[in-house]
């Protein structure tokens, strides 16, 4: 089976393991910002030009980046006393990025109620319970756990990031998979406290809150997976690292643009394995549409934000929702 690496801050796949890496890894991320402080002080003779190439292109892309806006996809589906609204969203954002337009204002100012993938208060406190699933038994170390040639990989992919072949030894695969999908991003500027969720919850006072899931569900999407097929999601994490940026940087310009379709592409185009993409996308959002429907049976407004990427492409929310005999709207 292969499985692709699918980033959490653009796809949403995992909202609380993205916000949770980002806290507790911050000293890993933190390392990696001040090598490359280190390396830019030195003289250019001095540095493996592989490493400098990562680096230098990680950190420029978005900080030359200018500032943008955009109207992203807002969806609606409502019946007689309920109206619940759908919001793709991207986790983790660069600043200066303008995507809260007065159409979003309207929708969410009248939303009594705010639901997000996971409870933030549990994803923010999350971090330690979290290195402590995803940390390896027995004194094993995931370099350990590698081919030869994978461990080559992997130790070129964290020098270039600036990061010790080590820091990351404790940690079950798919916790390092996962690391390596964020780290790229903090070092080149994207931010949590920037990412949608952060600040519609910033917004938030006096709605009430509501969770699809809980970070524990999350967690086990991946700390369930089989040794072999944690290590292969590893190694495609390590193969995506220096072009991870970039990735983002284009899922955002679709995401920005409001253009579902273009956006499900660039997300699903390595998403070949239909077992994986069903546990990551299609199973939990059929979950969600039973939340929904239930939800449609109370009054009230409804504001749902969770990630791009189940909003897009097949087995999107909104299909299944159609598929149940509901009508689901774009708003313009």
């Amino acid at each position: 089976m292969t499985i692709k690496t699918l980033s959490p801050a653009a796809s949403g796949i995992t909202l609380a393991l993205a916000l949770a890496l980002a806290l507790a890894f911050a000293p890993v991320a933190a390392l990696a910002q001040d090598d490359a402080i280190d390396h830019s002080q030195m003289d250019h003779s001095q540095m493996d030009h592989s490493q400098m190439d990562h680096s230098q292109i990680a950190q420029s892309t978005v900080e030359a980046a200018l500032p943008t806006e955009g109207t992203p996809a807002l969806w609606r589906l409502s019946d007689e006393d309920t109206t619940i609204y759908l919001f793709g969203t991207i986790h983790i954002l660069p600043e200066n990025v303008n995507w809260f337009d007065d159409r979003l204002a309207t929708a969410f100012d009248a939303s009594d109620e705010l639901v997000f993938e996971i409870d933030m208060d549990e994803a923010q406190a999350a971090g330690p319970a979290m290195m402590q699933r995803g940390m390896l038994e027995n004194g094993q170390t995931v370099r350990s756990l590698m081919t030869e040639e994978n461990r080559a990989e992997y130790e070129a992919a964290l020098a270039d990031l600036g990061v010790p072949a080590a820091a990351l030894d404790q940690f079950e695969p798919w916790m390092v998979s996962l690391n390596l999908s964020m780290l790229p991003l903090l070092k080149a500027g994207y931010q949590p406290d920037q990412g949608v969720e952060m600040v519609l919850r910033g917004r938030a006072d006096g709605k009430e809150r509501a969770a699809l899931e809980t970070v524990d569900q999350q967690i086990d999407l991946f700390d369930t997976l089989p040794m072999d097929k944690q290590l292969v999601y590893l190694d495609d994490a390590v193969e995506a690292v220096p072009g991870m940026v970039d990735s983002i940087e284009k899922m955002k310009v679709e995401w920005l643009e409001g253009d579902a379709d273009g956006l499900a592409e660039l997300m699903n185009e390595d998403m070949d394995d239909p077992e994986i993409y069903d546990l990551l996308l299609t199973n939990r959002n059929a979950n969600w549409v039973d939340w929904i429907e239930h939800r449609l049976e109370e009054p009230g407004t409804v504001f749902i934000a969770v990630g791009a990427g189940h909003l897009a492409g097949r087995g999107s929310v909104q299909s299944q929702l159609e598929e149940r005999g509901h009508t689901v709207s774009r708003v313009q």
